[in-house]
């Protein structure tokens, strides 16, 4: 279960992905509030989305946050008082997670994009990135598949130009951070960062 909240982009919503459902796959219940995706093959929660978050609770930060038991709180509160109840592993994977740029080649079919090689601790990825200042040797920002941007964006596995792309290489302006460059190019993280831990 991953939690996101961006009150300037998207309003006042917290939006918890526990997996990705299709467009045509994705049945939507809401009562009041209180709005349930679920699978609707398997019946499977897929995620929650809460309307009027601060209605039933604090929520600190902004884009991917932590799932704190504030956060779980607020998400039973809701429920409740929307006639729902909700049993369910809170359990976070993070989706926004530190990458090791391993290699960059530029991309046979584009001139403009570049084919990354990307460690993130328990597994490894290619990705196609567009950002001008991408560098083999970087520590960055990785959306994984099934990540939520910001901007509601959902991140899925792609083909970009013929080569394969698992998750997204981010800039500080994607992420929604406050004071981001307004040039092109995405976040590169200090050496100390830790590859594959989470990025909040």
């Amino acid at each position: 279960m991953n939690a996101f909240y961006n009150k300037k982009g998207i309003g006042d919503v917290l939006l918890l992905v526990k997996e990705q459902a299709s467009i045509d796959d994705r049945l939507v219940e809401q009562y009041g509030d209180f709005v349930q995706i679920k699978n609707r093959t398997t019946g499977a929660l897929a995620g929650i989305n809460v309307l009027h978050a601060s209605n039933y609770g604090e929520v600190d930060g902004e884009g991917a946050i932590e799932l704190t038991e504030d956060i779980e709180a607020l998400v039973q509160k809701a429920a409740s008082e929307n006639g729902q109840t909700i049993n369910f592993n809170f359990e976070q994977k993070p989706l926004f997670v530190v990458g090791y740029v391993e290699s960059c080649e530029q991309h046979p079919n584009a001139d403009k994009l570049s084919v990354c090689q990307v460690d993130l601790g328990v597994e490894k990825s290619q990705i196609v990135c567009g950002a001008p200042n991408i560098a083999a040797g970087q520590k960055v920002v990785v959306a994984k598949v099934g990540a939520i941007m910001p901007s509601g964006l959902v991140i899925k596995e792609a083909k970009l130009r013929g080569e394969a792309s698992h998750g997204m290489i981010c800039s500080a302006k994607e992420l929604g951070l406050k004071d981001a460059p307004a040039e092109k190019g995405i976040l590169v993280l200090s050496d100390d960062k830790q590859i594959g831990s989470a990025y909040l």
